[in-house]
């Protein structure tokens, strides 16, 4: 016969498994959802423009299926987490998480993305680029466009050709920000522009693995 105690853990257990489905099947509807429609819409535009009403529901579930190791950071520079990677590199999603003061350098994607703030404040300061695209690294010339401020719950996109070339962060006097990104692609580099020189070079960007 079972014990008084027993049948205690055995109902926090079927609980527990119970949320760890839930939350789970929340995270992997996106997953699914996403990959299908940008399968569907091969067109940047109109791929973000089905992505992000997925991206404001799953940011709003966020808390329950993000682990301690989503949000690792680093006192030297902002930390990219890896959330999920697709097998043919066709779609990747990252935590990440921006400590006071940390920011990007100016950079682009070649790829379209969706971001989702679930804490605190990002900041996003864009760049025109006045001079044609043409494949070169020198001879860019980019000016300094708006600034957008994303508060918790918050969602926005991007897309390439012409690229969306910016600098994202937290100034030093406001709180930590995290934010979920995802990509058309697995993001392991992009393009880092030095505006004073008009150059700019490709470079890997680390993430640490889930």
């Amino acid at each position: 016969m079972e014990s008084g105690m027993d049948t205690w853990r055995s109902s926090e257990s079927r609980n527990q498994g119970a949320i760890e489905s839930m939350t789970t099947h929340a995270l992997e509807t996106f997953i699914s959802e996403a990959a299908a429609r940008s399968r569907e819409r091969t067109e940047p535009a109109d791929c973000v423009l089905l992505l992000a009403p997925l991206m404001l529901d799953l940011i709003e579930h966020a808390p329950s299926f993000l682990q301690p190791q989503h949000y690792r950071s680093d006192t030297g520079s902002y930390t990219r987490n890896l959330i999920y990677r697709a097998p043919d590199e066709s779609l990747s999603l990252y935590a990440l998480v921006w400590l006071p003061g940390q920011w990007t350098p100016v950079h682009d994607h070649g790829s379209w993305g969706v971001v989702g703030v679930i804490e605190g404040v990002l900041e996003e300061r864009s760049y025109v680029r006045l001079s044609p695209d043409r494949g070169a690294d020198d001879g860019i010339e980019l000016v300094r466009g708006g600034i957008v401020l994303l508060r918790s719950g918050a969602v926005t996109s991007f897309v390439p050709n012409p690229d969306h070339i910016h600098v994202t962060g937290v100034p030093a006097e406001r709180p930590r920000a995290v934010s979920l990104h995802l990509y058309g692609r697995t993001m392991s580099s992009f393009n880092i522009y030095d505006v004073g020189t008009g150059t700019r070079r490709r470079v890997d960007v680390a993430h640490n693995e889930s």
